[in-house]
């Protein structure tokens, strides 16, 4: 079985648990393991980006030296925000030598940094593996749903990071909607932001934002949308129940983690997931009963 390294990043062990766990449970089925770095870090999220403050880079600098103590040169992320900021630090580490300079001296405690860990995302390895494999691990294909991908900002911003080479209009999860028997709708709002950290000071501005995005999926008749950002999925469910209040003809709609998919067509169970605020249960009976 192949075994990638994987930094799971402080979301995935508190309010983004199913992402975690139902990627641990596909990846076995499909042939491969994610296995964790035994000591990692928090990644200082994007926010070590918006400054030259090198002090938040450093945890994602002392994350990729746990990679290199591996002996291997990759480490797979599910949250896209760890994989933006670990691939972007990276990036700045090798381009930068003001910053190299700055960050090894720094860091005289721990082994010198070589730059050389490539950060890649659980999607990519569903590429690279083949939607045919993972085709034929569908037991309960999702034919007659239409599915609304959603893509924010992390995935494929800046250009250089994007996980798909068309950044602008990437299809890697409409391919992999595709695969799982359902339809993929389009949604123009698909790699739009959902508002981010602005949830935390200003709900009402990320409810606007969303309102857009559950709209836009919305008039494609979208059963579903999924996403691979905890920060997204938190600000795509939770704020609905804001917009609803704005709007009272608003229509709901579901949202789950791609890998939240997967596991429900590779499974004859009913999973076991933290409840969503816009309730699931409705979509996931609807699989089940096929």
């Amino acid at each position: 079985m192949i075994e990638y390294n994987y930094f799971p990043g402080c979301t995935l062990k508190t309010t983004g648990k199913d992402l975690e766990k139902s990627a641990l449970k596909i990846s076995e089925k499909l042939g491969f393991k994610l296995v964790e770095l035994p000591r990692w870090h928090c990644c200082g999220t994007v926010a070590s980006l918006s400054t030259d403050n090198k002090m938040h880079s450093l945890g994602a600098i002392r994350t990729m030296i746990r990679v290199q103590e591996t002996g291997d040169e990759k480490v797979v992320s599910l949250c896209s925000i760890c994989y933006n900021t670990l691939k972007r630090v990276n990036n700045v580490f090798n381009t930068d030598p003001e910053f190299k300079d700055a960050v090894v001296k720094f860091m005289d405690d721990e082994p010198e940094y070589q730059g050389n860990v490539e950060s890649i995302h659980f999607l990519q390895i569903l590429r690279e593996i083949g939607f045919d494999k993972i085709k034929s691990a569908v037991k309960r294909p999702l034919n007659g749903m239409k599915i609304a991908p959603y893509y924010g900002c992390l995935l494929l911003r800046p250009k250089e990071i994007s996980i798909d080479e068309n950044y602008e209009s990437p299809t890697i999860l409409e391919e992999l909607i595709e695969t799982l028997g359902a339809e993929p709708v389009d949604n123009p709002y698909k790699i739009e932001c959902c508002g981010s950290y602005e949830t935390v000071h200003n709900p009402q501005q990320v409810a606007s934002m969303v309102f857009n995005i559950i709209e836009g999926a919305g008039k494609v008749d979208a059963d579903l949308i999924i996403t691979s950002c905890p920060l997204c999925h938190f600000n795509l469910d939770n704020r609905q129940a804001i917009v609803k209040q704005i709007n009272p003809d608003f229509m709901p709609i579901p949202v789950l983690y791609f890998t939240q998919l997967m596991e429900l067509t590779f499974s004859e169970q009913k999973p076991e997931w933290q409840k969503n605020v816009i309730p699931v249960d409705e979509f996931v009976e609807k699989v089940l009963n096929k």
